[in-house]
């Protein structure tokens, strides 16, 4: 049976909206296409009714959605060019200020009342919930969630993760799928981990609307796979997101403090003030205001707006990616923020649990840095503080409230002990030299290792034997691993050794009016560089005889 449905229209800058009349109906089919879509349903005696609707424009069905409730269907179709009205869809200050007809009726949203504003309130929220699928999966229980969805590609890559400080190169596949929870970097929050199939996702990365999956083995495209979501990841980063939000909105209420940027780091997290100092006592009345809301168990609300929605002008924000599409998602704590975010959130500061400031540091371009942790990660802390306090305790021999105070007492000590044993290195340094000088048939060519020597020890050496008929080669530190060597003597011998010295004891150094010295990788190889210097002493006085 085909015949005209109810419905409502609504064009906007980006989307056309569409809500069907259908209440008490079964069996639901939409399809949407470039330039058409086609609407089915049974009504409540059975009866199915039909619809084909040739559209005004070509849309787009990938970002298209639509969505069931209770007593409509709602349909959100985006537009290909946007900002650019449909046909017989334009403002016309003659029509009626709201109607509900047939399909070549329209409405838009210029000069809404406030009774409509409110009732368009609804859609607002029939956007975030719409999917080809139907809404995503609750946040509660994700930890045991066994979430199946179909794999719409599979592609080979390659993924370069610094690991210990150098790049290592992963070769993998990217896999998108139909749906997934788990989320892509973003926002200044990392990306979660979790098991595709028992295969473990290394990464999630955002490509426009897409989550990028990379994994070390190939899947099927159109196959169901099984997603695990690394829970405890994930309601650490929740914890740390939300409690940048929080300590936002107050450092910025209290102080007039902006933040310009933020970091979740592993250990702890960073947020940029745009101030160039914050006082002590600024910090203990921020940490004091979180934890108060904290403890007041202050609701977070996630909330979705069209990108046209003026609702979006009155929240914090620095702007949408430039490949952002679909509705824009509000992190709203009640009563003291409201922020534009794509992040993971908790849903009561008291999920929270503790938020504690830890310290400042200068930032970039006259600003400051503001170090944090929340949740869980308040409680790790304190239990290796406290694991460094019971060991401090048990080797310096004093209570928790004397631990600096020995320490600084330790470290004086150091200090002199440190000095006296420079000043007899250098008396050691220069009783070798005379003790070479003095000695009966004196060698042209002088070599000395040292274990706890320093340049400084070595050039006293230098200077007090001469380099003018002696060569000298000389070498401190462990000899088992790295150390320092010195090699002077006549500049030209110098210059043409020096590199080969240092060839020889794997290291790298640099020569200077009759000096070569540097760093020596294999303090092992040194009987090596004797040898050569023995030889190439014995050819200078060959040639001078």
């Amino acid at each position: 049976m085909r015949q005209h449905a109810k419905t409502l229209w609504f064009d906007r800058m980006k989307y056309v909206h569409m809500e069907f009349c259908v209440e008490e109906s079964t069996d639901v089919k939409v399809d949407i296409e470039d330039d058409r879509m086609v609407f089915s349903c049974k009504n409540e005696d059975g009866v199915e009714m039909y619809n084909e609707i040739i559209l005004y424009d070509l849309v787009q069905p990938k970002d298209s959605r639509e969505r069931r409730s209770d007593r409509s269907i709602t349909c959100f179709l985006r537009k290909r060019k946007e900002k650019v009205p449909w046909p017989r869809l334009t403002k016309d200050p003659n029509k009626p200020a709201w109607l509900s007809v047939d399909f070549d009726n329209w409405r838009d949203w210029a000069g809404e009342e406030e009774g409509e504003m409110a009732q368009a309130e609804e859609y607002m929220d029939l956007i975030n919930k719409a999917g080809e699928r139907g809404p995503p999966p609750s946040m509660d229980d994700l930890d045991d969630l066994d979430f199946t969805t179909t794999v719409v590609s599979c592609a080979p890559a390659e993924w370069k993760p610094d690991v210990g400080g150098k790049k290592e190169t992963l070769q993998g596949f990217n896999v998108v799928l139909k749906d997934t929870v788990l989320f892509p970097e973003g926002g200044g929050q990392p990306d979660d981990r979790g098991l595709m199939n028992d295969i473990p996702v290394l990464r999630v990365t955002r490509q426009g609307p897409e989550a990028v999956h990379f994994v070390q083995s190939p899947l099927e495209p159109g196959s169901e796979v099984h997603l695990k979501l690394d829970w405890e990841r994930r309601f650490d980063h929740m914890q740390q997101h939300s409690g940048q939000h929080l300590v936002t909105a107050i450092a910025d209420l209290m102080f007039g403090f902006k933040t310009t940027s933020w970091e979740l780091g592993r250990q702890r997290s960073v947020i940029e003030l745009d101030t160039p100092m914050l006082t002590a006592d600024q910090m203990v009345a921020i940490e004091a205001r979180v934890n108060e809301h904290i403890r007041l168990h202050v609701p977070v609300n996630v909330r979705v707006y069209s990108v046209e929605d003026p609702a979006i002008d009155s929240v914090r924000s620095r702007g949408l990616p430039d490949d952002h599409t679909g509705p824009v998602r509000i992190i709203d704590i009640e009563g003291i923020d409201a922020n534009m975010c794509c992040g993971t959130h908790v849903s009561n500061l008291s999920d929270l649990q503790v938020i504690k400031l830890l310290s400042t540091e200068k930032g970039k371009k006259n600003k400051t840095n503001l170090i944090f942790l929340a949740g869980d990660r308040v409680l790790n802390y304190v239990g290796r503080s406290h694991a460094v306090e019971k060991a401090l305790t048990s080797l310096l021999k004093t209570g928790p409230e004397e631990h600096a105070d020995a320490v600084e007492k330790l470290q004086k000590s150091a200090k002199q002990l440190q000095k006296n044993n420079l000043n007899l290195l250098r008396d050691l340094a220069v009783l070798i030299a005379q003790n070479f000088k003095s000695g009966a048939g004196k060698s042209r060519l002088f070599c000395l290792y040292r274990k706890d020597g320093d340049n400084e020890f070595m050039n006293i050496i230098v200077n007090e034997i001469g380099t003018e008929e002696t060569l000298l080669f000389l070498t401190v530190g462990d000899e088992k691993a790295a150390g320092l060597f010195l090699l002077a003597g006549p500049t030209e011998m110098v210059a043409k050794l020096g590199p080969r010295v240092a060839e020889l004891l794997e290291g790298k150094g640099a020569g200077k009016q009759g000096r070569f010295q540097g760093k020596a990788n294999k303090m092992s190889r040194r009987s090596e560089v004797e040898a050569l210097l023995q030889e190439s002493v014995s050819e200078l006085s060959t040639k001078e005889e």
